[in-house]
C-alpha cells in the first residue's frame, strides 16, 4: 500500500481504485486508436504502460473491494475495457494475417528468383552460327 492510500479512508481508496480503472480504460482507448491506424510500434509502447497499470490495479483490487454503486461502476469500466481489448485483438489478427500473406508472397518471390534468377543475367544464345539460318 502506498503512503497516500494507507492514509486514505475506505471511500477514498474505493475512488482511487475506480480512478485507476478509468485510467486503464483511457489507455485501452488510446491503444485501440493506435491499432485502428496501424501504428504498431506506438501500440507496443502503450501496451507496456497498460500492463503496468493492470498490475497496479490488481494490487489495489486485492486490498479494496467495491460494493453497490461503485461495484456497478467498476463492472461498466471493465466491460468497456474488454470491448476495446477485443477490437484491438481483431486489429492484431488482421495485421498478423496481412503479414502472413506478405511473408508468403516474399517466399514465393524468393523461390522464383532462385529458380529463374540465374537466367536473368545471361544473354540469349545466337544458335544461327551453329545450326545455320533457316530459310537460306
Amino acid at each position: 500500500m502506498t503512503p497516500r492510500s494507507a492514509a486514505a479512508g475506505p471511500g477514498d481508496r474505493e475512488e482511487m481504485l475506480l480512478a485507476a480503472y478509468a485510467t486503464l480504460r483511457e489507455t485501452s482507448a488510446r491503444m485501440l486508436t493506435l491499432a485502428r491506424s496501424g501504428e504498431w510500434e506506438a501500440l507496443v509502447e502503450q501496451e507496456s504502460r497498460y500492463l503496468v497499470q493492470v498490475e497496479r490495479i490488481r494490487r489495489m483490487d486485492a486490498q479494496q473491494s467495491l460494493r453497490g454503486e461503485r461495484a456497478a461502476r467498476k463492472a461498466v469500466l471493465l466491460e468497456q475495457i474488454l470491448e476495446q481489448d477485443m477490437e484491438i485483438r481483431q486489429c492484431l489478427v488482421a495485421r498478423r494475417d496481412e503479414l502472413g500473406r506478405l511473408i508468403g508472397n516474399s517466399r514465393r518471390q524468393q523461390s522464383l528468383d532462385r529458380a529463374y534468377g540465374a537466367q536473368q543475367g545471361t544473354l540469349p544464345i545466337d544458335a544461327s552460327r551453329r545450326f545455320g539460318k533457316r530459310g537460306t
